[in-house]
């Protein structure tokens, strides 16, 4: 697939660089020379230096026979009207970066589509759905909710006191026929487990499962859940504002905020959160407003550093729950192996989001994870498709791979070797990245 990504900034050259490992023709186009010649050096694809709203510019990337167009400079008027113009020049789909959440009320989409616009990412507002569903689920890592919670993905860090350590995925399996394990990350490496495998105390264990078995995954992971009313934000970015215009008025929130600007901004739209004006690295800072009694800390500064390190300091005055934004790639190891709560990277969540559009096979939805270079899929079984042809441990589906579970209808489904995938089913598959192009064939 021929892609033309306009916006060299840090969504568009992760993006870059994640098409490019799948041997995707890619033109990344960017008014500034020097953001070209960096990735150029680091990744095989082509640069044009141009204007994203420019029709001389965009004509140089050969549009009209280019697959896909994807503006995601840092201003929303020039993506949306660079994909008009590249739908003008003929372009397969167009997909635009936007930071206002009015474009996507359905009665401007189709609109936005007749003027060539077909597909809109507002990676804030995806960062703040991470952040209140780790605010309301504090005993996994990540949940993830495919067909509106009728199957979970649950990321759970396991400990010494989980009834389920040290016992193969065999016993496992044969216990409880409505969960199944699909990945395990250990000391920095992603395991699809087999039979003869077993979780060792400090895996992140992911485990597929309905909704009404969720308790059950909690007991035999010593896991318990607790409300959170108190939360503290350090830092009142874009993604923050979001999470909290989310929130409600059913939590209690505070925010420390280094620039005043800002902080009178956010005082004057938020009328039931407390702004304050200081540095949350501040001990002293942190104990005046009452640190000891959040439930929940979430940093989201323009640093991942202080965001790590705020984190662990919160931690260290017992707050329980702590969400960090971690956008430097590096970092996220060390993130997860100092025990913050959640994690999240607006890169990876858009790069995810983006992706499903580049792949061979209708897809409703695609998550990256968190602390590792794997993702799942939320493939649906078309007819004709490979899937369909015989039960799952006949299809000789790629170890890289596993099928979770299916919806089907209105109700979610452990997948089993004997289970058979349907015409219309939605199918979840947990993939590592040399897994993703061989399952095209099973689903294409």
């Amino acid at each position: 697939m021929k892609v033309v990504i306009a916006g060299a900034g840090e969504v568009g050259t992760h993006l870059a660089r994640m098409l490019t490992n799948e041997n995707h023709d890619i033109v990344l186009l960017d008014d500034s020379p020097e953001k070209l010649s960096k990735i150029s050096s680091e990744v095989d694809l082509m640069t044009i230096t141009g204007s994203a709203h420019s029709f001389q510019d965009l004509k140089k990337t050969d549009l009209a026979k280019s697959d896909l167009f994807i503006a995601v400079t840092p201003f929303e008027e020039r993506n949306v009207l660079a994909c008009s113009m590249a739908s003008y020049l003929g372009v397969g789909r167009t997909i635009a970066r936007i930071n206002n959440q009015e474009y996507l009320q359905e009665r401007y989409r189709a609109k936005l589509n007749n003027l060539g616009i077909h597909e809109l990412i507002y990676p804030e507002s995806l960062a703040a759905k991470e952040i209140i569903a780790s605010v309301k689920q504090t005993a996994t890592r990540q949940l993830i909710e495919f067909s509106n919670g009728k199957l979970l993905l649950m990321g759970i860090k396991v400990r010494e006191n989980a009834e389920i350590l040290n016992k193969t995925f065999e016993e496992l399996s044969q216990e409880n026929q409505h969960l199944l394990v699909v990945a395990i990350q250990r000391d920095n490496e992603t395991i699809i487990p087999h039979g003869s495998d077993f979780i060792k105390n400090g895996d992140v264990v992911y485990f597929i499962t309905t909704r009404s078995e969720q308790q059950n995954v909690f007991d035999l992971t010593g896991k318990k859940q607790f409300d959170v009313k108190n939360i503290m934000f350090f830092g009142g970015s874009r993604i923050a504002q979001k999470a909290i215009e989310k929130l409600g008025d059913n939590y209690r929130i505070k925010i420390i905020e280094n620039s005043r600007e800002k902080c009178e901004q956010i005082a004057d739209k938020f009328e039931n959160v407390l702004v304050i004006n200081g540095d949350g690295r501040n001990l002293n800072l942190l104990k005046e407003e009452g640190i000891e009694k959040m439930d929940a800390f979430v940093a989201t500064t323009g640093n991942s550093e202080t965001n790590i390190l705020g984190c662990h300091l919160a931690k260290s005055f017992g707050v329980r729950r702590t969400v960090a934004e971690v956008e430097n790639l590096a970092y996220m190891s060390l993130a997860d192996n100092m025990d913050i709560g959640t994690i999240f990277n607006k890169k990876l969540i858009a790069a995810g989001y983006i992706y499903r559009f580049t792949l061979n096979a209708e897809i409703s939805k695609v998550k990256c994870l968190t602390a590792s270079d794997a993702e799942v899929f939320e493939f649906i079984a078309k007819p004709g498709a490979k899937i369909i042809e015989k039960p799952i441990k006949d299809l000789g589906f790629p170890a890289e791979a596993k099928i979770g579970g299916l919806i089907r209808g209105n109700m979610g489904y452990i997948a089993h070797g004997y289970t058979q995938v349907q015409e219309g089913d939605k199918v979840v598959v947990f993939t590592l990245p040399s897994g993703i192009k061989k399952l095209e064939k099973f689903f294409k």
